[in-house]
């Protein structure tokens, strides 16, 4: 079998201010806590925080391109947050393989336990996600 229980990957990222504009323009979340920083400053947060479906987008690069990577296809993923994230903040995503189960009609359904640390190495935030594997067929992109 070509993955085993205990397998883990990593990407790292460093948060920047293209990081969330590029997320506003593309789904639209103005919340003034990412985007206004005299808001943001009068927040709990003291100063302006990435949207937490960027960070937690770190995972799915590691699933798409790590582990299991190409022929990765989600089917669900639970998260929770549990620290702010500010801009400048680097950031490491984490999958390590949980679960394998071999289909019938091919391919695997993985449970992977899914985690994001910043700099500090301080957990901000954890999930668990399943994927569909199927072997890539044809020329890899």
């Amino acid at each position: 079998m070509r993955f085993r229980v205990g397998d883990r990957a990593s990407y790292t990222q460093t948060i920047s201010e293209a990081h969330v504009a590029l997320f506003v323009g593309a789904v639209g979340d103005t919340n003034p806590l990412h985007v206004d920083e005299a808001y943001a400053k009068r927040s709990r947060f003291g100063g302006r925080i990435a949207q937490g479906i960027l960070v937690a987008g770190l995972i799915s690069t590691v699933i798409g391109t790590r582990l299991p990577g190409v022929g990765a296809i989600y089917l669900g993923q639970t998260l929770r947050f549990l620290k702010p994230v500010r801009l400048g903040d680097t950031i490491t995503a984490t999958a390590v393989l949980k679960a394998v189960r071999e289909r019938e009609k091919g391919g695997y359904v993985l449970t992977l336990d899914t985690f994001c640390e910043n700099q500090e190495g301080e957990r901000v935030l954890e999930g668990e996600a399943t994927v569909l594997y199927e072997e890539p067929t044809g020329p890899r992109p």
